[in-house]
């Protein structure tokens, strides 16, 4: 990896290609003078995903929790004096209908095909655990053996990256589908903290707001619009242990945008079970963010091409999956090194780099090997602003 930071540089010549013919990285001293053929890179996998001996879901893992420890940028969020990273955890649909692909099922968007389960760490999105699923079973299940997979490899990456001082708690952020005790559970043996979106199965909006008008602090943010905000405790559906529960109740009686009066008000309620004793307007503005986490599923699904999965083996799709979690991670992790270069073209601020915007401008950026001299160079052409860029990449992932 050294040789190819020096190689962007250019201030490498013939002879330090001896030097680095044990960096795995360095195709030359591979003799990668070719790539498998698509049919062999099938077969591959097939035979990879059916070694029992081998397990590479596992292999894999460990890899990507050593990546995170390594290059993942983590700015924790702050809640009351607390400062907590959030894990979320979220079921996506994969739609591969019009094929016989082992599990593919009907979804609950009403599709066929895969519903993977997929966990996030921070707001910058980086990915955890990709745990292909069929697509007809419930979201919750076998959700709680997967959160203990998240939890433990996210703190290992907290660890590493902060010290104990400053180290902040996880957050785990889930929406109703994953409104179960069993979640909880795992999440308080592993010492971690919840903010899980309540399923309203069978209460009605309007036993919530008069319950709000008892209980919580009234606001009006306009005319015809009030908010309650409130917390109280209540035991769950199962087990003696009372839980905190939060909650926003809006009633609109003009709508915001022809001030049409309305006939009947219009209630909205959310509620959310939550181990943090922080005031409610210190937590509610952290729900799931589903908006964000559906950009995470679209960079995977859509920048990535990965929402037909390659394979009709159920197994090796999972393979494909724990592949592609590495390459997002990847990918990610070069994306965010960017941030706050000067020398980037991108005019608009952002918190991350979509995926596609890495794959565009750095992963596909044109560039001519010139061999001259004893010598090897990278070639930009003249109007290429990202060819600086590249080369301090190289240079910054090169010293490690």
């Amino acid at each position: 990896m050294a040789y190819i930071g020096l190689l962007a540089q250019g201030k490498s010549d013939f002879d330090h290609i001896e030097a680095y013919r044990e960096d795995p990285f360095f195709g030359f001293s591979l003799g990668m003078n070719q790539v498998p053929s698509s049919p062999t890179l099938r077969q591959r996998l097939d035979q990879a995903a059916a070694c029992e001996g081998h397990p590479w879901g596992a292999i894999i893992r460990e890899s990507n929790v050593t990546l995170l420890q390594k290059y993942a940028h983590l700015q924790p969020i702050t809640i009351g004096t607390r400062a907590y990273v959030p894990l979320d955890g979220d079921v996506s649909p994969f739609d591969n209908g019009k094929t016989r692909k082992e599990g593919v099922s009907r979804t609950y968007k009403g599709t066929d095909g895969y519903a993977p389960m997929m966990g996030y760490l921070g707001h910058e999105g980086y990915a955890l655990a990709f745990e292909l699923r069929e697509g007809k079973p419930h979201s919750q299940k076998d959700s709680p053996p997967f959160l203990v997979q998240c939890l433990r490899d996210a703190q290992a990456i907290i660890a590493h990256r902060f010290a104990a001082a400053e180290r902040p708690r996880i957050l785990v952020r889930l929406d109703s589908g994953n409104d179960s005790t069993d979640n909880i559970d795992v999440i308080r043996e592993e010492q971690a903290d919840f903010l899980i979106q309540r399923n309203l199965r069978q209460q009605s909006p309007e036993a919530w707001l008069d319950r709000a008008k008892q209980d919580g602090v009234k606001s009006t943010p306009r005319e015809g619009k009030t908010v309650y905000r409130g917390a109280f405790q209540e035991a769950p559906r199962r087990g003696p242990a009372p839980g905190r529960c939060v909650y926003p109740v809006i009633e609109r009686t003009i709508t915001a945008d022809g001030g049409q009066i309305l006939l009947i008000p219009d209630i909205e309620v959310a509620a959310y079970w939550t181990s943090l004793s922080a005031p409610p307007d210190d937590v509610l503005p952290w729900p799931p963010d589903h908006g964000t986490m559906e950009q995470y599923h679209s960079e995977v699904k859509t920048d990535m091409d990965l929402e037909r999965m390659p394979s009709g083996k159920f197994a090796t799709n999972q393979l494909v999956l724990h592949l592609a979690c590495l390459t997002y991670n990847l990918l990610r992790v070069i994306g965010q090194a960017t941030m706050g270069h000067p020398d980037v073209p991108l005019r608009k601020a952002a918190q991350r780099r979509r995926i596609r915007t890495v794959i565009q401008n750095i992963i596909l950026c044109a560039a001519n090997l010139v061999a001259h001299a004893r010598q090897y160079r990278v070639r930009y052409g003249r109007g290429n602003r990202w060819g600086h860029v590249i080369g301090q990449l190289y240079a910054y992932f090169a010293a490690d």
